[in-house]
C-alpha cells in the first residue's frame, strides 16, 4: 500500500503549529523545514512547509495563505488509556482554542481533535442497549470526556 501522509493548510503558522504538535505527543519530532525561494509564492526565506513525525505518524504542514481554514469534517482522534491521558492531551490541545462538545476541541489553528478515552468503544459497542444508551447520555453531556462518569453510566 503507498505510504500516506495528512497535509495540513496554515496561514503562515505551519512551524508553530509543528513545534506545539511534536511537543504534545511522544517519540515526536520535526524531520525538515523547506523554505520559500525568490520564486514565492511566500516571501523568500519564510517557512514553506514542515515535514514532522508524530509518534512515528509523519505530517506535512504547509504555508499556503488565507484561502483554505479547518473545519470539524476533519479531525485527528487520540486514543486514550487513561484520565490523565485525557486530561493531559485536552490541556494542551485546547489551550488558546476551542473547547466542544462530546471530546471535541479545535486549537489555536482551528484544527480538530477528538480526545477520545479507549474504553468508549467498548462501552458504546456493548450488546446490552440500555448501556450503551445511558453511556451515550452521558457523552453528550460532557466536554471534555470522564471516563469514571461514562463507567457509572454503563454500570
Amino acid at each position: 500500500m503507498p505510504k500516506i501522509t495528512p497535509f495540513l493548510w496554515f496561514d503562515g503558522q505551519a512551524e508553530e503549529a509543528a513545534r506545539l504538535y511534536v511537543s504534545v505527543f511522544p517519540n515526536s519530532r520535526i524531520v525538515t523545514t523547506a523554505r520559500y525561494g525568490n520564486a514565492g509564492p511566500g516571501p523568500a526565506g519564510s517557512v514553506m512547509t514542515v515535514v514532522f513525525q508524530l509518534d512515528g505518524q509523519e505530517f506535512i504542514a504547509l504555508n499556503g495563505g488565507p484561502q483554505f481554514r479547518f473545519t470539524e469534517a476533519i479531525s485527528f482522534c487520540v486514543d486514550c488509556g487513561t484520565q490523565k491521558d485525557v486530561d493531559e492531551y485536552w490541556g494542551k490541545l485546547s489551550e488558546g482554542g476551542e473547547e466542544g462538545p462530546c471530546g471535541w476541541l479545535k486549537d489555536r489553528f482551528g484544527l480538530s481533535w477528538q480526545i477520545v478515552p479507549t474504553a468508549l468503544g467498548r462501552m458504546l459497542s456493548d450488546p446490552n442497549p440500555e448501556r450503551s444508551k445511558r453511556v451515550m447520555q452521558a457523552m453528550l453531556g460532557m466536554k471534555k470526556m470522564d471516563i469514571e462518569g461514562l463507567e457509572r453510566a454503563y454500570r
